[in-house]
This record gives structure tokens, C-alpha cells and sequence, in this order.
């Protein structure tokens, strides 16, 4: 994993995820893939952990799949990520989408700071975090359908909350390109920034200073929206605020509060 993806733990509980394969535009071989994967499982038990900011260094965020994985050679139902296409190797998900998927499956929040190119399963990468800030040059693409493809890493799971169904459809059926700002109007991106990883890092600081258990929580239900009914989702919120409210760190919140400090909660 450490020449693909590195992972620095700063204060607070922010965790510093990057992709690091710059000769390459991050983009996704064999390694890369694996790299995402075993992020993601270190990420799930690490402890005191409050927000995740996921960047690429060097010129992109990522340039999507790395060309050469597509070969003539490999069996129709392979996949770049090891496995096969059908096979759910990662609960809901197989070893490809679970690059994206698994980003939503974090316990904590994910602040994707994209510039450079956010390209095919790049673009779905970018989507499976909570909030998504983009420089207004970076360039963006469903871009599957340039080779004959459908987008298949969680994309389609991911975009649904996000935008417009008619406008989705568009982007996937052209590939065509769009920059930070139209992807702000559109839904793909929550801010536009000159400087997305900054603006993530500023976030991630007010988050992390929140009640973790009541973030996680929120987490939970916001993850619920897309397909639970709505007897599902009151019953939820019920059920979780059972278990923040008047627990330490909820008081720790509100004295915290009230007296003008920083807060003090535990895992």
C-alpha cells in the first residue's frame, strides 16, 4: 500500500489519505486497487478516528483506470481489481466498487479535496465521500462510455443522491467532460475552492470537533436516505438519538458550549 495510498493521522482524529501514485495521475492498476482496499480496512478499526480527508497528490485527484488493465487477453468477466466482475467479494460490493463503496461504508466522514482530473472510476471515487470540494478547473468525466463501457465502481449507487436523474444520464451516456464549477451546479461537487485541500482540512476540524458518536450516528441515517422507507428512517432516528442523548459526550457538548471551550470527548 505505501507506494500507492499513504495514510498520516493529524489531531483531532483526521486522517490524511492520499493517493501517491503521481507518474501515473493516481491512476488504477492492480496495485492501486488493493492500495484503496486495505485503506479502507485500516480506516474501519482505527481508533479515535473523527474525519477522513481523501486527496490525490501531484497533478490529480485520479485519472480513473490505468489503460493498460483493459487487455485483450483477460476473460470477459475478470475485473482490473482482482476477481471477478459478479462476484460480491466485499459484502454488497465486488473488489472494484468496494474502492468507492467502501468510502461510504467508513463509520466516520469522508471529505474528498479534488483537483487536476476526476476521471471514470475517479469520478466515482470522488462521489463516495460524504462532502466532495473541487477546484473549479478540475476537469471530470464519466468516462466509461469513451471505451464502450458502463460506469460499474458504485457510481451509479453513489450519483442518485447527488443529481438529477436526467442529468446523470446525459453525462453517462456522452462522457462528456465538465469542470468544478459545473459540477457544483450539478450536484457532483458540495463546494468549489481554489484550494480544496485546504478547505477539506478547514472542515474536517469543525467536524472533529463534534460529538463522535452523534456524527457516526448521523452518518448512519444519512446513509439510509437513498432507499429506506420512511417508518425505517423515523424508527432510526429514534433509536439513535437513544444513544447520544444524555450520555457523556452529549453533556460534554453542551457544557463545552456554554462555557466557551473547546470540547473533550472520548471514543
Amino acid at each position: 500500500m505505501k507506494d500507492r495510498i499513504s495514510i498520516t493521522m493529524l489531531e483531532n482524529g483526521i486522517a490524511d489519505v492520499r493517493l501517491i501514485r503521481t507518474d501515473k495521475m493516481n491512476a488504477l492498476d492492480a496495485e492501486m486497487w488493493a492500495a484503496l482496499a486495505e485503506a479502507i480496512d485500516e480506516l474501519k478499526d482505527k481508533a479515535g478516528l473523527r474525519v477522513v480527508v481523501l486527496s490525490g497528490e501531484g497533478r490529480a485527484f485520479c485519472a480513473g483506470l490505468d489503460l493498460s488493465s483493459l487487455s485483450n487477453d483477460r476473460d470477459p468477466g475478470a475485473s482490473s481489481a482482482g476477481g471477478t466482475l459478479s462476484d460480491r467479494t466485499r459484502g454488497l460490493s465486488n473488489n472494484a466498487q468496494y474502492a468507492a463503496w467502501g468510502w461510504r461504508e467508513l463509520p466516520v466522514p469522508v471529505i474528498a479535496a479534488v483537483h487536476g482530473v476526476a476521471f471514470g472510476a475517479g469520478s466515482q471515487i470522488m462521489a463516495a465521500a460524504d462532502i466532495r470540494i473541487v477546484h473549479p478547473d478540475t476537469r471530470i468525466a464519466i468516462m466509461e462510455m469513451r471505451w464502450g463501457l458502463v460506469p460499474d465502481v458504485a457510481g451509479m449507487a453513489l450519483w442518485r443522491t447527488q443529481v438529477a436523474d436526467d442529468v446523470l444520464r446525459e453525462m453517462i451516456y456522452t462522457n462528456r467532460e465538465f469542470n468544478g464549477t459545473e459540477a457544483k451546479a450539478m450536484g457532483f461537487a458540495t463546494h468549489v475552492s481554489d484550494d480544496p485541500l485546504a478547505k477539506a482540512m478547514e472542515l474536517a476540524e469543525v467536524i472533529a470537533n463534534k460529538n463522535p458518536h452523534a456524527i457516526r450516528g448521523a452518518k448512519r441515517l444519512c446513509n439510509m436516505l437513498a432507499d429506506a422507507s420512511d417508518a425505517e428512517i423515523l424508527q432510526a432516528e429514534s433509536d439513535e438519538q437513544v444513544l447520544v442523548i444524555r450520555k457523556p459526550n452529549q453533556v460534554e457538548a453542551v457544557m463545552a458550549h456554554m462555557e466557551k471551550r473547546a470540547p473533550n470527548f472520548v471514543d
